[in-house]
Parts: structure tokens; sequence; C-alpha cells
């Protein structure tokens, strides 16, 4: 699972066409992938940031595409 710096799962959606900001997390390679489905969070005692919430995020060319 990505961790991703938004307060919000709205300010996620809000940044839909944006490159996504977030941190690896796993210890068995990388997660990301520049296009496709991701399943990210917000977790606020490592980001400092708004409440925590999941959510799953569509990539395409790199840029953020949809979010459910």
């Amino acid at each position: 699972m990505l961790v991703v710096y938004y307060k919000s799962k709205k300010q996620l959606k809000e940044s839909i066409g944006t490159s996504l900001s977030y941190t690896e997390t796993s210890a068995f390679g990388k997660e990301y992938k520049s296009d496709g489905k991701l399943i990210v969070s917000n977790r606020p005692h490592l980001t400092g940031l708004g409440r925590e919430f999941f959510a799953e995020v569509t990539m395409k060319d790199n840029k953020i595409h949809s979010v459910k």
C-alpha cells in the first residue's frame, strides 16, 4: 500500500490530472504503477496530514485519472 500526502479523500479527488504525491512502504519492491490501479492510504501518524482514509486510484500516463 502506498502512503499518500493528501489531507482527505476529497483533496485527492481534486488532484485528478496531476501526479500522485506518495511514499512507497512495501519491503517487497515498488508498488507504484504509472498506468493501472493502486491502493493508497493517508496515515496521519506518518504524514502529519488530516484524517486516515483509504482509496483506489487509477493512474494513466503518471497522472491521477480517477479515485474511488
